[in-house]
């Protein structure tokens, strides 16, 4: 991509080309990625460009945004916040807001799942639930016992903790190696060979390990690739055995993606943490949260000022983000959001079917609001951007896939328009 600014144009405001010299793209190799489009405005599932032309959105802002763009319910409520507190340090400080979303929360997810802390990103909502993952240990005494078992295509952030219990090999951070912490990575259980060998890895490691992390039914950015809800019941049965936590990423998967409010629901199990972030505020904000059961946190409760959990991002719990969060939830108790993502399913696996005949088609499949088109290989990622949006979509493809996760209040003629722009995309050399 160019670093030398140009002089403005219609396609090129002022802004765009004074500012985009200093700017560090994320995932983008910036000496050859193409420019990046000049979003001036977003509303329901449209973004529209400095140059008028406007664009369906097929990904939801990273999945996040899953009432639509600019909602009025949740617009409304940040401006009522905004006139009263935007923003107080959450130490030695409670608000309104933070109080009534973690009882919202707790009373939303299953068992026990009751004390909540807040974050800014899903990355650190992680690292948090891999503290007390390992804290909770050593508050009991037991000092060996600090490895965690994550699973091949998994993805848990781009932290330095995080990277540490994704894919080593076929995610974004091998090239830091020896630089990260040690942890065991296993094959997810999923037909006799792979159960075999997660077993063997457990049994062999359960003395260093301390809890188990996974992402429930989809690994996102692993490759949105589907497991049932059989092997969260084999997990969560693996980790009882072994005395170990079960710790559920549902970043990506929570409030109503994978057809269900949480994934973990689907198997009918309780995770001992749980990280929530993305659609939590209805992708107006950044906010994430990690939910611990009792027995977990009662663990930190002592007279030892040591077993109190340090940490504190300086804006967690910021009320603007709670109050995003609190109207989002508003939106899933008072509009039909689940049927909305089983409609959407229907119409993705319809609408996406056909590309299975396509030559260099690996294989289709859907989920909830998910519906994914697996290629062989994709040997340039970002031409085949550029092909959607000449067809007036914005589709993201990563490794060797092209997905659509929209927003959940998506028209059928707007699903339509993406899964044509698929199938049109594909089909011409």
């Amino acid at each position: 991509m160019s670093t030398t600014p140009t002089a403005p144009t219609s396609a090129n405001p002022g802004w765009y080309t004074t500012g985009l010299p200093h700017i560090w793209l994320p995932y983008a190799q910036m000496k050859t990625a193409s420019a990046p489009l000049a979003a001036t405005r977003t509303h329901g599932t449209t973004i529209e460009l400095s140059n008028g032309r406007c664009l369906t959105d097929g990904v939801a802002a990273w999945w996040t945004a899953c009432h639509g763009y600019n909602h009025p319910h949740i617009r409304q409520a940040v401006e009522a916040q905004l006139s009263t507190m935007p923003h107080i340090m959450f130490g030695g400080t409670v608000h309104q807001p933070a109080l009534t979303l973690a009882s919202r929360l707790s009373a939303m997810l299953p068992g026990d799942l009751e004390r909540v802390f807040f974050t800014d990103s899903g990355s650190v909502s992680v690292e948090v639930a891999m503290k007390m993952a390992l804290q909770y240990r050593l508050n009991k005494g037991q000092t060996g016992r600090t490895k965690l078992l994550a699973f091949k295509g998994g993805y848990h952030g781009d932290t330095l903790a995080t990277m540490a219990v994704c894919d080593p090999e076929e995610g974004m951070h091998h090239l830091y190696g020896s630089a990260l912490a040690e942890h065991i990575i296993a094959p997810l259980p999923q037909d006799a060979a792979s159960t075999a060998e997660f077993l063997r890895l457990l049994k062999t490691h359960a003395h260093e390990l301390t809890a188990i992390i996974t992402e429930p039914l989809v690994q996102g950015a692993g490759g949105m690739l589907f497991h049932s809800p059989d092997v969260l019941r084999t997990l969560r049965k693996a980790a009882d055995e072994h005395d170990m936590l079960l710790i559920l990423d549902e970043i990506f998967t929570g409030f109503g993606r994978t057809g269900s409010m949480f994934a973990c629901e689907q198997a009918g199990i309780v995770p001992d943490i749980v990280t929530l972030s993305k659609a939590l505020t209805g992708g107006t904000m950044a906010l994430a949260a990690t939910v611990a059961r009792r027995h977990v946190f009662e663990a930190f409760l002592s007279d030892n000022p040591e077993h109190a959990l340090m940490h504190g991002p300086t804006f967690m719990a910021n009320p603007l983000a709670c109050a995003c969060a609190n109207a989002s939830l508003d939106l899933f108790e008072q509009e039909p959001r689940l049927e909305q993502v089983q409609r959407i399913n229907t119409l993705l696996t319809q609408g996406l079917e056909p590309c299975r005949t396509l030559p260099g088609v690996k294989d289709v499949r859907t989920l909830g609001a998910i519906g994914v088109v697996e290629l062989e290989k994709i040997a340039n990622p970002d031409a085949l951007r550029q092909r959607f949006i000449a067809q007036g979509v914005w589709i993201r493809p990563f490794r060797n896939i092209v997905y659509l996760t929209p927003a959940f209040t998506i028209t059928e003629a707007e699903l339509h328009k993406l899964t044509t722009a698929i199938y049109t995309v594909l089909s011409t050399p």
